[in-house]
């Protein structure tokens, strides 16, 4: 994708050489931390039924699993490119292609997560049977059908450069290599704008109809202005990736304002618009719910103790061999806790 990883192909010299290490420390440092909690999470959802039986946590995990996924195929992609790598389109271009659908993955689960919390609230009692938990997988089948559809018109239309060898020349894996004509270009920004579009008039409505339920309930409007926040961030998340897609203009503005080199706002560009909002998911979901974070909180501080303590037990010398019942003039054997 062009929002991932476009940073400059000039050769690293001595002086930034310093400056590409620091960056790759901080990209590989970020997405462990990321991939840490995400294990958390995962690990929380496998071990409670109760979450597996509910459409909203499903669609969660489901949204942590895509996330990871994609942050894992970007920074692969960053990686290569700043090292230089390269090998066929043949290997590059499914690389790309999962990159980019996984990218469009993530809109379209804000959108149905939005949906889910609707269906709830508008419907709890007749709630279509695709929301169940038991039939969320149709939903999810259905986001990924979707996020697939685009990258396979956009590659579709792409042609690779004069003089490659889709099969044997080894060129740097980024979409420049198969997005070269003008006019796929301007295909495919058309089609991001209506496919953000669609999915911003979604997260909207949702939140207008939510906003103005809020007002009519006298009960329970804790759990509908929760529900109304929480489409809010589904909102906030969107814009973080449709600002993603302005990477241009954004490479211009802060050219012309901060004098930064190219490769310095390429990476400020992916490290704000692509790693920060995957990261933050897990935090904006997962930790502001009470019930999710005291189980991801039981979860974290039973692992610690595991690792903690240690139990050794140490029998008296004069305790004979065989196991005996403590008991009244026995010798007792002798447990140390070690802490």
């Amino acid at each position: 994708m062009q929002n991932l990883t476009e940073l400059p192909g000039n050769a690293i010299n001595s002086q930034t050489s310093l400056s590409v290490i620091i960056k790759v420390c901080v990209v590989i440092s970020f997405f462990c931390i990321f991939l840490y909690c995400i294990i958390i999470m995962l690990h929380t959802f496998a071990s409670h039924r109760q979450f597996l039986d509910n459409s909203r946590y499903i669609l969660f995990a489901y949204m942590l699993i895509n996330d990871t996924l994609q942050l894992l195929s970007s920074v692969l992609l960053f990686l290569f490119i700043v090292g230089k790598v390269k090998f066929a389109i043949v290997y590059c271009a499914p690389l790309l292609f999962f990159s980019t659908a996984t990218f469009h993955n993530t809109p379209l689960i804000l959108a149905a997560m939005s949906l889910e919390r609707y269906v709830a609230i508008f419907y709890p009692l007749q709630r279509p049977a695709a929301w169940h938990a038991d039939r969320i997988w149709i939903i999810i089948l259905s986001l990924w059908l979707v996020s697939c559809i685009l990258p396979i018109v956009d590659f579709s239309l792409g042609k690779p450069q004069p003089g490659v060898n889709v099969i044997s020349t080894p060129v740097i894996c980024r979409t420049t290599v198969l997005n070269s004509s003008p006019v796929q270009t301007l295909f495919k920004v058309s089609l991001n704008g209506l496919f953000f579009a669609a999915v911003l008039a979604i997260i909207m409505f949702t939140y207008m109809r939510i906003l103005l339920e809020t007002r009519k309930m006298r009960q329970d409007r804790a759990s509908v202005a929760k529900a109304m926040h929480t489409v809010l961030l589904h909102g906030f998340q969107l814009l973080l990736c449709m600002i993603a897609f302005t990477q241009p203009v954004l490479e211009s503005l802060i050219s012309m304002h901060a004098g930064w080199l190219a490769e310095h706002i390429s990476f400020f560009i992916y490290f704000c618009f692509i790693l920060l909002p995957r990261f933050l998911s897990p935090l904006i979901y997962g930790l502001r719910d009470e019930s999710l974070r005291s189980y991801v909180m039981g979860d974290v501080l039973c692992c610690s103790h595991k690792h903690r303590f240690r139990v050794k037990v140490r029998v008296s010398p004069r305790a004979p061999a065989t196991t005996q019942t403590l008991g009244q003039g026995q010798p007792q054997s002798q447990i140390h806790i070690f802490i």
